[in-house]
Order: C-alpha cells, then sequence, then structure tokens
C-alpha cells in the first residue's frame, strides 16, 4: 500500500519552482501593459510569431493577443467568449484566438479583463494567413494604424530575392514605428536587444533540451507554461535571467533523480499548440500510463531557427529566421524536423493534436504521421480537439484513443 503522506511529498518535490518567479514577471508586466496610458509608454499588440525585438528597442510595450487567447483557454472562458464572438457574426470555423480575444474587446472579458487599447498593431504571416484579417479587424475596431510583415512561403529553400524581401520590410517596419513613436530608432540599443534576443533563444533552447535527459526533468506540459517570456519579453535582460535560473533548477532535478513523470517508461512527441483547457487532465492521463511527453514541435518553433541568425547583424539575418518557422516551410521540412526532433528526445510515439482552430499547422498533420510511421516506424496518435473552444472536445474519445494507443506501444516492447 502506497504511503499518502510519502506520495504528496514526492509529488511536492516535482514542482516547479521557478513557476512562482514566472508569475511574478508577467503579473507585472500586465500590469504595466494596463497602466501605460498613466506611465506615457505606447502599446503595440504583435501577431506570435511576429519580431518583438523591434518594439522591446523602442520601448514599447508588446502586447501578444494570441497569447491572451491561450490564458482564455486555461481559463476555460474560451466557451462563453467564442459564442459571444458567433453572436457577433464570426464564423465557428474561424480561429478560437481571434474569436475570443476579438470578444473580450468588445466587452472587456476574459481572465484579466480586456487587453490594454493598443496604439498600434504589428501582424507578421509567418503562422498563418488568419492573423491579417484578424488584425485588420482589430484596426478597424480601435481606429489604430496596422504594420503587416509579408513573409513568404518556404516550399524548398528560401530564395535570394525572398530574403531581399523580408530584410526590406523590416526597415520599413523600422520606419513605421520611428513614426507611430515620434523617435529614431537607436541602433546601439536595437543591437543590445539583438543579442539579449539571441541569448534568451539559446538558454530556452537549452532548458528543452534537458527533458532529452531519461528520465526527463520536465515534460512538454511544463514548456508550454515557461515558453511565455520568450514569446513576450523576447530580448530582455529579465528573460535571459530567468532562462538562466530555470536551466539552473532543470540541471539541479538531473543530479537529484527528480523525474517529472515518476516511473517514465514511454517517451512521445507533442505536435501543434496545446489543448490548453486540458492541459493538466492530458498530463494526468499520459502520466499515469507511464509516459513522458518529452519534447514539441511548437515550443521549439521560437529557438529552431538559432541557427539563421547572427546576433551582430540581427536586423537582416533576424528577418530571415522569422521567415523560417515550423509552420512556414513546407510538409519535407517539417518532417526533417520532427525526425530531428524524435531522435533527440529517443521517443517511442507521437502525439499529434489536429488542432480545429489552426489550420496551418494542422493540415498535413496525416500524411506527416504516415512519413513518420513508414520511415521512422514510429506509432503516431492523432487527437481531434481545439486550442480553446472546449466544445470541440470529447473526454472519453479522446481517453479511448489514448489507451488505444499506449496499448500499441506497450505491444512494441
Amino acid at each position: 500500500m502506497v504511503d499518502p503522506e510519502k506520495k504528496d511529498t514526492d509529488k511536492e518535490s516535482r514542482k516547479i519552482k521557478s513557476v512562482a518567479r514566472m508569475k511574478e514577471i508577467m503579473t507585472q508586466y500586465y500590469i504595466e501593459a494596463k497602466t501605460a496610458g498613466q506611465t506615457g509608454k505606447k502599446v503595440a499588440w504583435i501577431t506570435s510569431g511576429g519580431p518583438v525585438e523591434f518594439l522591446i528597442a523602442m520601448d514599447v510595450i508588446p502586447v501578444y493577443p494570441e497569447n491572451h487567447g491561450a490564458m482564455i483557454g486555461a481559463s476555460k472562458m474560451g466557451v462563453g467568449l467564442c459564442e459571444k464572438a458567433e453572436e457577433m457574426g464570426y464564423s465557428r470555423d474561424l480561429c478560437s484566438y481571434a474569436r475570443s480575444d476579438i470578444a473580450c474587446a468588445a466587452i472587456n472579458g476574459g481572465p484579466i479583463g480586456g487587453l490594454p487599447r493598443p496604439d498600434f498593431l504589428v501582424c507578421c504571416n509567418n503562422i498563418c494567413g488568419t492573423v491579417m484579417k484578424w488584425y485588420e479587424a482589430v484596426s478597424r475596431y480601435y481606429h489604430v494604424p496596422l504594420f503587416i510583415l509579408d513573409t513568404p512561403f518556404i516550399h524548398t529553400r528560401f530564395s535570394d530575392a525572398a530574403k531581399r524581401y523580408v530584410i526590406d520590410q523590416t526597415y520599413e517596419y523600422i520606419r513605421f514605428l520611428e513614426e507611430q513613436c515620434g523617435k529614431k530608432m537607436d541602433m546601439d540599443r536595437m543591437r543590445e536587444v539583438g543579442k539579449l534576443a539571441v541569448s534568451g533563444l539559446r538558454l530556452w533552447q537549452e532548458v528543452l533540451d534537458t527533458a532529452a535527459h531519461k528520465p526527463a526533468p520536465m515534460t512538454a506540459f511544463d514548456a508550454f507554461f515557461h515558453l511565455a517570456l520568450i514569446v513576450t519579453l523576447r530580448g530582455t535582460q529579465i528573460t535571459v535571467d530567468y532562462y538562466r535560473q530555470l536551466k539552473q533548477e532543470m540541471e539541479e532535478r538531473i543530479r537529484k533523480g527528480i523525474a517529472m513523470v515518476p516511473n517514465e517508461k514511454y517517451r512521445l512527441l507533442w505536435d501543434n499548440l496545446p489543448v490548453w483547457y486540458k492541459t493538466r487532465w492530458l498530463s494526468e492521463k499520459f502520466s499515469s500510463r507511464d509516459a513522458c511527453l518529452a519534447g514539441d514541435t511548437y515550443t521549439s518553433a521560437w529557438s529552431g531557427v538559432l541557427d539563421l541568425i547572427d546576433e551582430n547583424n540581427f536586423i537582416e539575418t533576424g528577418s530571415v529566421a522569422y521567415s523560417s518557422v515550423y509552420i512556414n516551410v513546407s510538409l519535407d521540412m517539417m518532417f526533417d524536423t520532427l525526425k530531428k526532433l524524435i531522435e533527440k528526445y529517443d521517443v517511442d510515439g507521437l502525439v499529434m493534436h489536429s488542432n480545429r482552430s489552426c489550420k496551418p499547422y494542422s493540415f498535413g498533420q496525416y500524411d506527416l504521421a504516415k512519413m513518420v510511421m513508414k520511415k521512422l516506424n514510429i506509432p503516431t496518435l492523432i487527437l481531434e480537439a481545439d486550442m480553446v473552444d472546449e466544445r470541440s472536445f470529447s473526454d472519453s474519445q479522446i481517453e479511448t484513443r489514448i489507451d488505444a494507443f499506449m496499448e500499441t506501444l506497450a505491444g512494441k516492447r
């Protein structure tokens, strides 16, 4: 019989201590964003894949509607807000981040009472085409300027013409920011921010790499939470300091033999965005079956382009990197990334979230699954759901699929 006190002690020891610091940083960040009008700072809404470093260099507070959408999902407020957007005339087939955020703007709702009013918008379509129409709608709603950074899709290679195209746009982006802020870009400050961004990305990748250890000191579900800073405040010292602290904690856990999944037997890779309202449920379902989701394609997407960036020429090489993210490339290139992650984390299976909302991430998953099973002999599980809208999730169906998948993995042992 398991001693309940020992079980509680073991569970407590597995908690990541840095979580408290992350919450402090994010709380302070949102307070600063919500009170920007009192401090004279400008606020810019920017897409999650957008070049935030330039905003940081211009002392603009970046706000991410997608990050807010994830908070809505985690707070289980997605259904009500999505239904509100549908009442406003938006189709249920639209991205649930877009629907829930648009509804929040109309009623000042959501987990933090709505986002601060933007002074201007920055949209980069490297993650999807939906963001362009979404930000156009927001631009009309708030009557604020919108800058769109267009990144060509990469089928096989990024041509020199395409590189010049995005680099030219980046300099245009700088001019746009100078016009909105009423001051010139401080290039020394920009270089400093670029180097801090690269340092943060390297540390974030090193944090993720600790999960390659067996047993893993953290899982993809933990990475989903700790990703926030590399998205929101990339290019700041506070982000570098935080990931340095988190990396040290993961290394300490490895030294002490602290595993996030106590009896780790199976190692899995996650593909696509999290199911925000079910992260704990899914984590417990896999953990109870001794399965650790050691890595994922989502949290590694930001640092996955590190080798393309020269920290001494961030403006131009960063432009190329932003255009080369995981879901802005062909299926063959996505497979190459999957293969590297499967090998790095030495996984036994692949779990793919077929996300009703994120079409660019989900289209092609069945083809990728076939490629993984055929070329790498790795079993694949596809879970159909949505990142924010709980109406697209069936507990019983998902649990049945997980059970069948785990039986398949057990049969291969």
